[in-house]
């Protein structure tokens, strides 16, 4: 794929990737401190969030709030040095994880009760967000600097 070298495209990809990441890992750390908004315990936070029962304790939250993060400053690094390789490798893995989690997401639409807040959240939140983040990260991953390829 070709851009020109003034495609604000790719870094409004990578902004929009950063952010959404940035806001999860937010809202993580937030949990991290025993509320649970939007639900009303624990449990039910982790039924939604999850579809099972898993502690939101710190040990838990805060490594993922750092995966998170580092997911989310490798992209926008990557769509600020487009020629560097171990960026473009950390903007593949984000974007492979993101891929992941939307075909996760897929099979738990057929795999999980219909009745319950995380199969709702999956279908209309979780899963397509993760798709177009997934393709937003590649399409960034994908972007070479053409004004420096000359």
């Amino acid at each position: 794929m070709s851009y020109r070298p003034d495609s604000p495209t790719p870094t409004r990809a990578a902004a929009l990737v950063a952010s959404v990441l940035t806001a999860d890992a937010l809202l993580h750390l937030y949990w991290t401190t025993g509320a649970t908004w939007p639900a009303a315990d624990d449990r039910s936070l982790s039924q939604a969030v999850l579809g099972t029962d898993v502690p939101f304790t710190p040990p838990i939250l805060l490594p993922l709030v750092a995966l998170l993060l580092t997911a989310a400053a490798s992209v926008l690094a990557h769509s600020r040095r487009p020629r560097h390789l171990l960026l473009r490798f950390g903007t593949l893995v984000v974007a492979a994880g993101l891929s992941l989690r939307a075909l996760a997401g897929i099979y738990w639409l057929f795999a999980k009760e219909t009745g319950t807040a995380f199969y709702w959240l999956n279908l209309a939140l979780y899963t397509p967000l993760c798709a177009v983040l997934a393709v937003a990260t590649l399409h960034v991953a994908r972007w070479k600097d053409a004004a420096r390829a000359r």
